[in-house]
């Protein structure tokens, strides 16, 4: 050997699971932009009227 450290090729298991790891990263992602709020709407003021009664 030369103390060079072989480049081991990842099982087909290995392989299948990053796949599925990386699937599951992209449906989620894509939920997450689905159920995003606009910033507009999140900053938008709404009248807070509870402090009120009791005037």
């Amino acid at each position: 050997m030369s103390g060079q450290e072989s480049v081991r090729k990842p099982s087909r298991g290995e392989e299948i699971e990053a796949a599925e790891r990386e699937a599951a990263s992209h449906r989620l992602l894509a939920q997450a932009e689905a159920e995003r709020i606009p910033v507009e709407e999140t900053t938008r003021a709404v009248p807070d009227r509870r402090w009120r009664r009791g005037r």
